[in-house]
């Protein structure tokens, strides 16, 4: 397995990982997000290939803060293609942006991640892998 960015080629594949994590769109939707994503410089998107097949994909987006200088890494995306899961890709995945945020010079990565059934194993995965609760997330959906 190859852990390399995204490229622009893979749309089709990426794509269908979405769907696996939850959020179907076609390509045409998702071309508008990625060329969105790729614009800004603060978004990372990694991709894990096996044999031609997109397996998996992190998004990531570097932020600073009004609290200290530091960089912080956001895990915005994580999804392993269904039929792949249970075979270490997530955890791939997150490990190797671990160790490119240290090469950055980053040394604090978080995530969000919702409350639903749908997360639990995902939430297991992030404990395993040394990731604590420590907050909450408030949302609200304004009316346009």
């Amino acid at each position: 397995m190859e852990i390399r960015k995204y490229k622009f080629d893979d749309i089709a594949q990426f794509t269908h990982l979405m769907a696996d994590l939850g959020y179907p769109a076609s390509i045409d939707e998702m071309k508008v997000r990625m060329k969105r994503i790729e614009s800004n410089p603060n978004y990372y998107t990694f991709v894990a290939e096996k044999e031609k097949v997109l397996v998996g994909m992190i998004g990531i987006t570097i932020h600073t803060t009004y609290t200290n200088n530091d960089e912080k890494i956001q895990i915005t995306s994580l999804v392993t293609r269904k039929e792949y899961r249970s075979q270490g890709i997530a955890r791939a995945l997150v490990k190797f942006v671990e160790e490119w945020s240290i090469r950055r010079g980053s040394n604090f990565i978080y995530l969000l991640s919702g409350i639903s059934e749908k997360r639990v194993k995902a939430h297991e995965l992030y404990k395993y892998l040394g990731y604590e609760i420590t907050g909450y997330r408030f949302v609200k959906h304004l009316e346009r």
